[in-house]
């Protein structure tokens, strides 16, 4: 027996016709030197009509590739709303990339426009020459494009295009299988590797993003997207939102703690997203110099562990920070942690910490060597595989087999899975440190340290050792003037963690290196510690 039940495509239009019509009066706010500018929701949907009408006169009529190479704000906003919805795939382009990077990926994408934010001009000229894919550029703002001339590309003003371009726009129908939007991994080891995101997956992980069990979105909401909008599409926070009446709230390029906090003094957004290295900054301006969060009420917090000191950090601002799982192959939204019904204080922050609960729609499972399925007790140790509709099953023209089990994604991520549901990771896959046979979990040891009031930042790796194979060299940033030092941090470590996971090999450094979406860089600390480039200090 069939259903009777419509067949309605699940697309991003669809999203873009709910938001900019049934919300029409919300808001997008982009700040700006000068303080906020906005627009509405409705203004939002008739600029994305004329953005679709000027990319059709610039040659894009079909699933080309359209890039952007912008900051989170209003005009980003209608390219993810016009591009899919037109047929045409939004390539957000990681601007924190190399110029190689950037090059290879618009060109294994295929890009065929690029619009960049007038700030980033100077950015995208260092590499647009070797974007040979790319005919047209446009540029949203005001700005110098002297530095993009010579490179063989049309050069276009984006208002000029919008004002010069009719307001209505016939959107095609559109298969709901069809590629939205294309996000590339921050290729750590070797090139970067791209995921073509369906109407559909992006549909479906908007409205899971929503629920109560994720960030509970509703008209209510004001949504602060830090993470970029160029990074796994912020978090599908901006589609989410629209979806959900919630009106936005972008920092463009201010992205410093102070400029934040002034934004979100002023503007007062319920919930923003970001990773823990910009919360951990929020937080030191507010203890140093005060500051109003008092409108949030949930910071969703991932891209790297979440360490337990910021997490209560926060709660003592009556801000409570919720950590999420993910990567760009899932969308990216895929655990949340929040506690069970009932649970509090000391007991709650232990489910917190934790990578949380997998969102309905999703499985999680942790295979062992043999790739033997292991059992949910909380104890077993194993990679984590993950499936669903917003789970990828391939790379862009490009096989990878081997990140892939009978239909379950292998996520490099190594980690437990609790009877009542919750994932706990122990490490990458490729961090974790093998130390005379037994396994120490880098990101434990750096969560114990940054517990310590005089420590900013740690990174642990694991580093060559003659006797036990491997040993934890820990990496650390202190706060201005503390005068802590590596048996002080030693003594700490040592009474949360056994004796035998202790460092032996410590090193102080004035920042931990970064990769493009904010993550601990621990290739770079490595490739430093094998030139002899750290100054280390030995412990008995």
């Amino acid at each position: 027996m069939w259903s009777t039940m419509q067949d309605v495509p699940l697309t991003i239009t669809s999203i873009m016709r709910f938001g900019t019509g049934v919300f029409g009066t919300r808001e997008v706010v982009t700040w700006t030197a000068d303080g906020p500018r906005r627009r509405t929701y409705a203004e939002v949907g008739e600029r994305a009509a004329r953005l679709a009408n000027a990319l059709r006169g610039l040659g894009v009529d079909g699933d080309q590739r359209v890039g952007t190479f912008m900051w989170n704000n209003a005009e980003h906003l209608e390219a993810y709303l016009a591009i899919p919805s037109m047929g045409a795939v939004l390539h957000t382009l990681n601007i924190r990339l190399s110029a190689e990077q950037l090059a290879y990926i618009a060109g294994h994408a295929e890009d065929r426009v690029v619009i960049v934010d007038a700030s980033l001009v100077p950015l995208l000229a260092s590499v647009l020459p070797d974007m040979k894919t790319v005919r047209h550029v446009v540029v949203a703002g005001d700005a110098d494009t002297a530095p993009l001339e010579g490179a063989g590309k049309e050069l276009h003003s984006y208002e000029d295009l919008l004002a010069a371009a009719s307001p209505e726009f016939e959107w095609p129908e559109l298969d709901e299988r069809q590629a939205a939007a294309l996000c590339y991994t921050s290729g750590t080891t070797g090139n970067p590797k791209g995921v073509a995101y369906s109407h559909r997956s992006s549909y479906l992980h908007s409205m899971s993003a929503a629920t109560g069990n994720a960030f509970g979105l509703d008209a209510s909401d004001r949504v602060l997207p830090v993470v970029p909008m160029f990074h796994a599409n912020a978090w599908g926070l901006p589609y989410a939102a629209l979806l959900a009446g919630a009106s936005l709230i972008m920092p463009d390029r201010f992205l410093q703690a102070e400029p934040l906090v002034e934004l979100m003094e002023t503007e007062r957004p319920t919930v923003a997203g970001a990773v823990p290295t910009i919360w951990a900054d929020v937080l030191r301006q507010i203890h140093d110099y005060g500051g109003d969060l008092s409108s949030l009420r949930l910071v969703p917090c991932g891209g790297s562990a979440v360490p337990e000191s910021l997490l209560r950090g926060f709660d003592e601002i009556g801000v409570r920070i919720v950590q999420a799982w993910g990567m760009t192959e899932t969308s990216p939204v895929a655990t949340l942690a929040h506690p069970p019904l009932g649970v509090d204080g000391d007991e709650a922050v232990r489910y917190r910490v934790t990578q949380g609960r997998v969102l309905a729609g999703l499985e999680v499972r942790i295979v062992g060597d043999g790739d033997q399925v292991m059992p949910n007790d909380g104890v077993s140790v194993g990679e984590v595989e993950i499936r669903g509709p917003w789970i990828t099953g391939g790379y862009v023209k490009d096989e990878d087999a081997g990140r892939f089990h009978d239909g379950w994604l292998r996520t490099g991520d190594v980690g437990t899975l609790s009877p009542d549901g919750y994932l706990v990771l122990t490490d990458r896959a490729k961090d974790v440190i093998k130390s005379g046979g037994e396994w120490i979990s880098s990101v434990a040891l750096e969560n114990r340290l940054m517990a310590h009031p005089d420590v900013i930042e740690a990174a642990v790796v694991g580093v060559p050792d003659d006797r036990w194979q491997e040993r934890p060299l820990a990496s650390v940033v202190l706060r201005e003037g503390s005068a802590a030092t590596a048996d002080d941090l030693r003594g700490f470590l040592g009474e949360h963690v056994p004796h035998w996971q202790l460092p032996e090999r410590w090193t102080f450094i004035g920042e931990v290196p970064k990769t493009s979406v904010g993550k601990f860089d621990k290739k770079v600390l490595r490739r430093r510690y094998a030139a002899g480039d750290l100054t280390i200090e030995h412990l008995g």
